[in-house]
Parts: structure tokens; sequence; C-alpha cells
């Protein structure tokens, strides 16, 4: 996924105009459409060195739920602290059986997967694990928790999908996207951390 905005910046195409142009699955194009509506997407629109806008896309498991995630990013360029205040996805599992319970999947993975592309990860030494309490391995905190707008896409003539775990991969992508838009600078290894973000800043 960042690889797809890396090529539309190439060609100077939109994010989401080049995605629509590569994508022939109705299914795909109408989840990226959805959220791109909701999320009032302006073609062309750049960052401006702090706030950028980016898109994440993926069929899950490439058999399951179609996810489109668009997020607003903040980035802090003195502390190196990234913020996602706001993101937006529509979400198409097929016949939908508990639209509150698909909600809660959706929005779920979209708050865990931002606490991982931030914060999460397993620090240790040649002795061993380091990361042993919530200082040590830190998570996002609620006060920090995006707010999120759900767009499903019911199909009652299609069977039910998976959603389990759907919006995990499409989040991080957009969140990665988002912090090259604001920035013009990209971070290939994650956690998001400060000290990344500052070294990439320069």
């Amino acid at each position: 996924e960042s690889f797809m905005d890396e090529l539309a910046a190439a060609t100077g195409v939109d994010p989401i105009e080049f995605r629509l142009a590569h994508v022939k699955d109705p299914r795909e194009r109408a989840v990226i459409e959805a959220v791109a509506k909701a999320a009032n997407w302006k073609p062309g629109a750049k960052g401006d060195g702090v706030r950028g806008r980016g898109i994440g896309y993926a069929k899950y498991k490439t058999t399951a739920t179609y996810n489109a995630v668009i997020v607003d990013v903040e980035v802090d360029r003195r502390t190196g602290v990234i913020k996602v205040p706001r993101v937006w996805t529509a979400v198409d599992a097929g016949l939908i059986i508990n639209p509150d319970g698909l909600t809660n999947q959706i929005e779920g993975g979209i708050v865990q997967s931002t606490s991982w592309t931030l914060h999460e990860h397993v620090r240790f030494d040649r002795n061993g694990i380091l990361s042993r309490d919530w200082k040590s391995y830190p998570i996002l905190s609620i006060a920090d928790a995006p707010k999120v707008e759900t767009v499903l896409l019911n199909q009652p003539n299609e069977r039910p999908l998976g959603a389990g775990e759907a919006s995990q991969g499409p989040t991080v992508a957009a969140i990665a996207n988002a912090f090259a838009a604001a920035t013009g600078k990209r971070i290939r290894e994650l956690p998001l951390t400060p000290e990344r973000v500052k070294a990439v800043l320069g």
C-alpha cells in the first residue's frame, strides 16, 4: 500500500485516482469511493509539513472483507510525536449479520493498529526481553485514540465475509502514507517512534 502511494506520487496522480485507475473489482472500487466521500477527500491536496492525509486499502487475506481507511495525521516536528486525530473507513463484509458487531470489530482493529504503528515494539538486549510493563511496552492511550467514522456497505446477495483483523493492514498503510504526505519523507520501519521521526526529518 505504501508502494501504491509512491507510484502515485511518482506519476503525479492523486492516490485515490491512482487506485481507482488500477482496480477493476466493483466492490473494491466501492469501498475506496465510499471512504473518499466520507472523508471529503480533495484530489491533489498536499500536506503542510505538519498535517497530512493518507489512504490504505486491502481485501483481507485476498478472500475476505474489503476495507479502505483514510487517516489524518499531525506531526510535531520538534518532539517527533505523531497523532492520529481522525479516521474514516469503508467496509464491505458481504451480507452483514450484525452491523454493531462489524463496526466494533473494524473500529477496534483501527485503534489497535494505530497503537502498533505509533508505539508498540518489544525491547530486548543480549540478556533478554526488557519490555515487562506498560512503561517499557507503551500502547496508545484512550486520550490519543482517533475518532473513527465507519461506513458499512451491506451486500445482502453475497455471503458474509470474515472481518476479524481486516482493518489492521489498511490502517498502518494509511498512517504511513499520511506521514509521507505531511512531511515528504518515508519511514520504512515500525513503529513510527519519535526517535525515528526526528531522524528522518533531520
